[in-house]
């Protein structure tokens, strides 16, 4: 098992203290001041969009981790933002396109490598419903923009452990023929 992120954290962020130490595997408590730190999942979006040929919008990864492969539009949710506005934002950043409405479909949890710490997600997938589909522009975490019919989506092409299982439910849920097809 990877070590917990949590011991990455030396100092009490309350007051400072180096006597911050494991209160039980998800927290850590200052022995001066007393604080109790959980280290609790990030939430994370990911944006389904299907166009009006059913074909499904994928992007290639612009950065790392999984740099070059197959993604979904979306990402980290700011504070102070539901699920629903990250989504809204992220498709905008990396697409450029405007979401309309936003349904939400399941989650996955997810441990994402940034920076030399895995950050624990909770990754939230919307259907999204977009004004038009029309000039979908690769920008921010995206190196391109694609647009995939659903024999050609293939779960392992998603680098992205969590984007991969979605992708693999997705395509019981959504694809032509499938029992659940919308």
């Amino acid at each position: 098992m990877a070590q917990h992120p949590l011991s990455k954290f030396r100092y009490c962020p309350v007051c400072g203290s180096s006597r911050f130490v494991e209160n039980n595997f998800k927290s850590k408590r200052c022995e001066d001041c007393g604080f109790v730190y959980y280290f609790n999942p990030s939430s994370s979006t990911v944006a389904v969009i299907v166009n009006d040929e059913n074909q499904l919008l994928a992007v290639r990864r612009a950065k790392e981790p999984a740099l070059g492969t197959l993604d979904l539009p979306g990402g980290f949710c700011d504070c102070y933002e539901t699920g629903e506005e990250g989504v809204r934002r992220e498709v905008k950043e990396e697409t450029g396109l405007d979401v309309e409405s936003v349904e939400f479909l399941f989650s996955v949890p997810n441990v994402y490598p940034y920076g030399g710490l895995d950050i624990h997600t909770i990754d939230l997938f919307f259907l999204c419903r977009v004004k038009s589909t029309k000039g979908a522009t690769a920008m921010d975490d995206a190196a391109e923009v694609l647009w995939l019919p659903w024999q050609e989506v293939r779960p392992e092409y998603f680098g992205l452990k969590s984007i991969s299982l979605g992708v693999r439910r997705l395509l019981g849920m959504l694809a032509p023929g499938s029992a659940n097809a919308r």
